[in-house]
């Protein structure tokens, strides 16, 4: 949030930077706006221009892709913005070099002057705040770093949750095609077992298995009645 409002901020200040400097001196006491947009292409005359069809045009429209891209947040727009004010202003330098011989550079009013300069400083501005700006796609891609990640997906509405566990109500279960094997009931400990006996038994009879019963305290008949 704070790198986009001040590349914004910065590349608003390019913008106006850029609008303003065809309305100062460029060359030998020569103003921007007295260049057409022609003549960039065709080469530099001495023809007056008018104020819509100057060099002011190409950066009126650089201004408009800043102030949309600021709004949209589109570091493209804004980036694009910058190179056609730095594209501009480096093919002027290019012809009013070739019209004059040379580019020379003084302080009595004479060579390149602070408009040339204001319309650089423009565009790199523009450059340097689409570079600020993070663009649309930042938030969103924070958002979802810092969801969670579910393990799982939620089963449909028609099933049971089934194994792995879901964040769906309800207990989870384990499915398989065989069937659940029986539990046998438990009987009692086995007296045949010499593990679980804790008293003497008498060895059976010849001929006669032995007896499960109780030796010791051998089961009554109920009485008659």
């Amino acid at each position: 949030m704070i790198r986009n409002v001040l590349g914004s901020l910065v590349a608003l200040a390019g913008a106006a930077s850029a609008v303003l400097s065809p309305f100062r001196d460029w060359y030998d006491g020569r103003a921007g706006q007295d260049y057409r947009v022609r003549d960039l292409f065709e080469g530099i005359t001495a023809t007056e221009s008018g104020v819509l069809v100057s060099i002011l045009l190409p950066f009126l429209f650089a201004a408009l892709l800043v102030i949309a891209g600021v709004v949209l947040r589109s570091r493209i727009a804004v980036a694009l913005a910058g190179l056609v004010v730095l594209g501009f202003t480096i093919l002027w330098m290019v012809r009013q070099g070739q019209a004059a011989g040379s580019l020379t550079v003084g302080g009595d009013g004479a060579g390149l002057q602070v408009g040339v300069v204001n319309a650089l400083a423009g565009g790199v501005l523009m450059l340097i705040g689409a570079l600020l700006m993070r663009g649309r796609g930042a938030r969103p891609r924070a958002r979802r770093e810092r969801e969670p990640v579910e393990p799982y997906g939620a089963p449909p509405a028609d099933q049971v949750d089934t194994w792995p566990p879901t964040q769906e109500p309800g207990m989870s279960t384990h499915t398989s095609p065989w069937p659940e094997p029986e539990v046998d009931p438990y009987t009692g400990p086995d007296p045949h077992d010499p593990r679980t006996r804790s008293y003497p038994q008498a060895p059976p009879p010849p001929g006669r298995p032995g007896d499960p019963r109780d030796p010791v305290h051998p089961p009554r008949r109920p009485p008659e009645a």
